[in-house]
């Protein structure tokens, strides 16, 4: 099934509202058992009628999700599963799951390749409760017919996360990086001397699937964004050209070399130890999100001492581009539901008020605050994510949003691997850039004739 579609993007209404993952985790819920029809819980009593299946993308969520529901079922006797897709692995898992008959009611539905691909089975959601507590429908989809059919539930931002007092540490400011000559300038000096400081420059850039996504989805980002800036493209084009592939290269290759982690190693280094790096100090660079804000800066139970708000903040990813000294941070999302209309009317309307209760209630939204950020919704939390200040200062100052263009990727997964693969062998000293300039542009075209024959 290939439906043509339609996706309302607009960064600046997005971020007028103060709004801008993938993780750092790598594991997964375990199989849960398919809900009753009947549920008794303490505190409830007998309920009948329709149930909520969660598929969630995002395993760093996994746990607040699952207390969430846990609440919910409590409080009225609907029974929420919520299954979480391995890291890398969620279409394969939806499309596993769609296929059995106690399918998610609930899915996740981010952009052109999935609208293509699931569009379908999407209920469209014009005019229901949870769509009526919207304050911006900047980042939904919509089909070829005009129906909202998946609704952007937060928005985040991506960059380089520094660690200013290390920073400080090594007698420099975050104000002298404004390009990627001063960047790599102050990382080059760091990595020469990083036995003396007790730290080095970058975290490790892991391409094991648990980290990979940062570089073939996230810094991808950049030669995309740049190339359909300049070439005025506003929806999936068939081909690309690789324009700033050079650029590309120019920060990988700070990245794999101002790092204690380098060559081969890299090929199987994890986003945990990328994660557990920046946080103990270990270096002062660190590409993520907005996202990795609440596992930065609390006790998860890692060992490791959390970080002071006040020494963390978000740079753009710098890269070489003419002008990018008046860049903002990346900004976007990913993060849509979509409920399954073949589910029974029960389960929808199950899943429908399920989905108003977590953007209306004290539970609701409090979790969405500390787990996702600014969220669209009438009675959204502020969150308290530094992260989000620094997006809002970039764009106060009169820079530029650096728009999620990786959300155009046609089957974003198999390119992505294909781009991975070509990094590896690169990395590891068995494979020339080449490769990876033939998986970005020639892999592009392929994977798109593959979705749209």
């Amino acid at each position: 099934m290939k439906k043509a579609a339609a996706i309302v993007l607009s960064m600046a209404m997005a971020l007028s509202m103060a709004a801008c993952s993938s993780s750092s985790s790598s594991s997964s819920t375990p199989e849960t058992t398919a809900p009753e029809s009947s549920v008794e819980t303490e505190g409830s009593e007998e309920t009948t009628g329709g149930s909520v299946y969660y598929l969630n993308f995002k395993p760093e969520a996994d746990a607040a999700w699952q207390a969430l529901a846990k609440t919910y079922t409590e409080q009225t006797g609907v029974l929420v599963e919520v299954k979480t897709a391995a890291e890398g692995q969620y279409d394969s898992t939806l499309t596993a799951e769609m296929d059995k008959d106690h399918a998610p009611t609930l899915y996740q539905m981010g952009n052109q390749g999935a609208l293509n691909s699931w569009g379908d089975y999407a209920l469209a959601l014009d005019g229901t409760d949870v769509v009526n507590e919207m304050t911006t429908d900047s980042f939904n989809l919509v089909n070829e017919d005009g129906e909202t059919v998946s609704i952007g539930y937060c928005y985040e931002a991506f960059g380089i996360i520094v660690n200013k007092a290390l920073l400080t540490k090594a007698g420099h400011d975050i104000s002298e990086i404004t390009n990627f000559e001063t960047l790599k300038a102050i990382a080059d000096e760091i990595h020469a001397n990083a036995e003396t400081l007790g730290f080095d420059a970058f975290t490790s850039a892991g391409l094991d699937g648990s980290s990979s996504w940062r570089f073939s989805g996230h810094l991808a980002n950049m030669p995309l964004y740049y190339e359909f800036r300049d070439d005025g493209i506003t929806e999936q084009p068939a081909e690309i050209k690789g324009t700033y592939l050079e650029n590309y290269k120019n920060i990988w290759d700070l990245y794999i070399t101002d790092s204690a982690t380098t060559g081969s190693d890299l090929l199987t280094a994890t986003g945990d130890q990328a994660e557990a790096e920046f946080k103990s100090g270990e270096a002062v660079f660190y590409q993520n999100g907005t996202w990795e804000y609440a596992n930065l800066t609390t006790d998860n139970g890692d060992g490791i001492t959390p970080l002071n708000p006040e020494d963390i903040a978000m740079i753009p990813i710098y890269c070489g581009v003419e002008g990018e000294e008046k860049a903002g941070l990346c900004c976007g999302t990913e993060n849509c539901w979509a409920v399954n209309k073949e589910s029974s009317e029960e389960d929808i309307k199950a899943t429908l008020d399920f989905l108003y209760w977590v953007v209306t209630s004290e539970e609701g939204t409090t979790m969405m605050a500390e787990q996702f950020g600014p969220c669209p919704f009438k009675n959204a939390k502020e969150p308290e994510n530094v992260f989000f200040q620094d997006a809002n200062a970039y764009t106060a100052a009169g820079n530029y949003v650096v728009t999620w263009a990786f959300n155009y990727t046609p089957a974003v997964d198999d390119w992505r691997a294909g781009v991975v693969d070509a990094l590896g062998q690169y990395t590891a000293g068995t494979g020339e850039w080449s490769a990876v300039e033939t998986a970005f542009v020639q892999g592009w075209a392929l994977q798109y004739a593959n979705e749209n024959q």
